[in-house]
C-alpha cells in the first residue's frame, strides 16, 4: 500500500508541476505588454513602470516562474493590484461560499442520482428506465447557467420561497446563509446528477449480474435486501472516481452559477480577476482550481486502492 501511495504522490508532484508550467506560459505568451492591458493605452511610462516592478515584469521570466513558485509552496502570494491585498486572503474568503456550495451541490446530485440509477436499472426497458434516461439527456444538454435562470424565475420571483441573488454572510446565521445556497446548489446539482444517474445505472446493472448476487437470491433473501447490502455496495465502488471528479468539477463549475446568482465566491473572483486584467489574481486562482482536481483524484486513487486492492497491484 506506501508503494502504492508513493507512486501516486509521484504522479500527484509531476501533474502539479507540469499544470503550473503550462498556467505560466500561457499568461507569458498573452499578445502585448500586461502592464499596459492593466492599466490601459492613455497609462504614463512610469506608472507602467512603477506597476511592472510591482508584479516583477522586469525581471526574467525564469526568475519570475521560481519565485511565484516558490511563494505558493511557502504560503506567500502577489499582491492583487486590483484590491491591493494579498491573492490568497482573496481567495480564503471566497473559498467560505465556494466550497458548502460545491459540497451542497455534491450531496444533491448524489441523493437525485443514486435512487434514479437504481430505479432504471431494476426497471431496464420499462417506463422508469426510460424516465430516468430522459431526465439524464435532458440535464446534460442543457447549461447549468439556464437552470439557474429558471430557479430564480420560478421559486423566486413568482413563489418567492428564496432570494433571487446575493450572499448574506455566515454571520447573518447559519440556516439563513445555507437558505441562500440551495437554488445555486441545485442549478449545479442538476447536470451532475444527469450524469452520474447514467454511471450509476450501467454500475448497477453490472452488479445485477454477478454470481454472488444470484447466490443472494437462492438464500432467500428480499429483494430490498439485496439491492441495498449486496448491490449497491458494490455499485459504489466504480463511482467512487466520479463523485471525486465531481467535486473538483463543481468547484470549477461554479464560475457561471456564482455570476449568475451574484455570490461572492472563487468562480466570481476569477470572473472579475479577468474582466479587470488582473493577472495575479488569475494565474494563482487557476493554479488552485487545477491543484484541487489533480489533489482530488489522488484522494480518490488513494480511496480505490483501500476498497478494491486490484487497484492496488493494478497501479
Amino acid at each position: 500500500m506506501l508503494i502504492y501511495i508513493a507512486r501516486k504522490a509521484l504522479i500527484l508532484l509531476v501533474t502539479l508541476a507540469m499544470a503550473s508550467l503550462a498556467i505560466f506560459v500561457t499568461l507569458e505568451i498573452l499578445p502585448g505588454d500586461p502592464a499596459l492591458l492593466i492599466l490601459g493605452i492613455e497609462a504614463q511610462d512610469d506608472t507602467l513602470a512603477a506597476l511592472r516592478a510591482q508584479v516583477g515584469l522586469d525581471r526574467p521570466p525564469t526568475v519570475r516562474y521560481l519565485a511565484w513558485i516558490g511563494g505558493l509552496v511557502s504560503g506567500t502570494s502577489g499582491i492583487s493590484h486590483t484590491y491591493a491585498v494579498p491573492v490568497f486572503e482573496l481567495i480564503g474568503e471566497r473559498l467560505v461560499v465556494t466550497i458548502p456550495l460545491a459540497l451542497m451541490a455534491l450531496v444533491t446530485s448524489t441523493l437525485l442520482a443514486v435512487p434514479m440509477g437504481m430505479l432504471a436499472a431494476v426497471r431496464r426497458g420499462r417506463w422508469g428506465d426510460f424516465g430516468v434516461m430522459g431526465f439524464s439527456q435532458i440535464g446534460m444538454a442543457i447549461p447549468n447557467f439556464w437552470f439557474g435562470i429558471m430557479a430564480i424565475l420560478v421559486f423566486a420571483v413568482v413563489l418567492g420561497w428564496f432570494p433571487a441573488a446575493g450572499f448574506p454572510g455566515w454571520e447573518a446565521g447559519f440556516g439563513v446563509a445555507l437558505w441562500a445556497l440551495v437554488l445555486p446548489a441545485l442549478s449545479l446539482a442538476l447536470p451532475e446528477a444527469a450524469i452520474l444517474a447514467r454511471v450509476a445505472r450501467a454500475s448497477v446493472l453490472e452488479t445485477l449480474g454477478a454470481d454472488y448476487v444470484r447466490t443472494a437470491h437462492a438464500k432467500g433473501l428480499t429483494r430490498q435486501r439485496v439491492l441495498w447490502g449486496h448491490v449497491l455496495r458494490n455499485a459504489l465502488i466504480p463511482m467512487t472516481t466520479i463523485l471525486g471528479l465531481q467535486f473538483a468539477f463543481l468547484l470549477a463549475g461554479s464560475i457561471v452559477i456564482e455570476s449568475v446568482f451574484s455570490l461572492p465566491g472563487l468562480g466570481r473572483l476569477i470572473f472579475q480577476a479577468v474582466s479587470q486584467r488582473d493577472l495575479v489574481v488569475v494565474r494563482d486562482v487557476v493554479m488552485l482550481l487545477v491543484a484541487f482536481v489533480v489533489v482530488i483524484n489522488f484522494l480518490v486513487d488513494i480511496a480505490y486502492g483501500v476498497i478494491d486492492p486490484r487497484a492496488r497491484r493494478a497501479g
